[in-house]
């Protein structure tokens, strides 16, 4: 049976990432060894590193002045990395779930955190609105999609301060004004990679102005000057991600990868705001996520939340529990998911209210 892949993450990659990659961990470059035994080193994994450098300029429109970074420890080793790096007293944070929350922990180790804003008053099911950021903050973070809570801000937004995102989950999946950034950070495993990696997209300039030591390994100038090779990069996880790349090239570009998502994620919002039995977590749709699409059964039909997970298992759909903040239902609807998938589960809420 053909599965339909919904987990949040590590999620779903392209059929092109997964068969390249493949093929190189029995014979990488034509070495005869594995790109997983190859030195990082050499001059066949040099070329992976600055092509996939490269692919990420290309596709993001990136501007002169910045470095593109592949690094460990996750979007959660940039929690900690962000403010150290950037932060000199004082920087403004936006909350809008339990990322939000962890970078704001980490942030308060280095300086003064401002919340400027919280949708905690509602479990974080919409965007705050018509809030100020401080004029004398060291920058101003977001996190521009919530994996857990269904929510995702879609434009780049102007302030008059520093800018840094968390784009984990939906980097890739439309065009962003790399310039009106400091700092973009992101997680491989939702939509570039097998978890192992993390984007860093840095502007220069912004380094070296904290005023404290920062330890090796955790200075971006490090990885700077050391072309993301400092340390032994997660080699696997890099050939991979610049295997999707690829793809994504391939497909039309970041454009083509925006359209193909409002579609998708139109189909199944479509039917939750037309079926009988679900509802929508988030009830703006100027605040929906188009990469996970989270929902519940509807006010007194919440005992059959276990019988839809089985049934939509009998259909080959994976990955649909909802996070335990959420309850209910997420359907994660990455890049490398195919509308096809979309179409099965909605064939399938479609029969279950049929049954009920």
């Amino acid at each position: 049976m053909k599965k339909h892949n919904f987990y949040a993450g590590p999620s779903i990659l392209s059929e092109f990432t997964k068969e390249e990659t493949a093929k190189a961990v029995m014979d990488f470059a034509g070495t005869g060894l594995s790109v997983m035994e190859v030195s990082h080193r050499s001059k066949e994994f040099q070329a992976v590193m600055d092509e996939a450098v490269a692919l990420v300029k290309e596709l993001l429109e990136v501007p002169e002045g910045y470095e593109v970074l592949f690094l460990q420890g996750g979007a959660s080793m940039q929690f900690c990395m962000a403010p150290f790096n950037l932060m000199k007293k004082k920087a403004a944070y936006l909350n809008t779930g339990a990322w939000s929350k962890k970078a704001i922990k980490e942030a308060k180790f280095f300086g003064e955190v401002v919340e400027v804003a919280s949708s905690a008053d509602a479990n974080f099911n919409y965007i705050p609105k018509g809030y100020k950021v401080p004029s004398d903050v060291d920058y101003f973070h977001y996190t521009s999609n919530n994996t857990i809570f269904g929510t995702e801000i879609f434009e780049d937004p102007d302030v008059d301060v520093p800018l840094i995102a968390d784009m984990s989950s939906d980097i890739f999946s439309r065009p962003i004004d790399i310039s009106k950034y400091d700092l973009i950070y992101a997680g491989a495993q939702k939509n570039l990679a097998p978890a192992g990696v993390a984007l860093v997209i840095v502007k220069k300039d912004a380094l070296g102005k904290a005023g404290r030591e920062i330890p090796t390994m955790l200075n971006y100038q490090t990885h700077v000057d050391g072309g993301s090779m400092f340390n032994t990069p997660p080699c696997i996880a890099v050939y991979a991600a610049l295997q999707t790349l690829k793809w994504y090239k391939q497909r039309g570009g970041i454009a083509a990868m925006q359209k193909d998502n409002i579609e998708k994620a139109k189909i199944l919002y479509d039917e939750l705001d037309r079926n009988k039995l679900f509802n929508a977590v988030v009830p703006d749709p100027a605040d929906r996520s188009v990469m996970n699409i989270c929902f519940v059964m509807t006010e007194g039909k919440e005992n059959l939340q276990d019988d839809f997970l089985a049934f939509a298992g009998t259909k080959g759909i994976v990955g649909i529990k909802g996070h335990r903040s959420v309850g209910g239902f997420r359907a994660s609807t990455y890049n490398a998911l195919p509308k096809e998938s979309i179409q099965v589960l909605v064939d399938a809420m479609k029969e279950f209210e049929s049954k009920h």
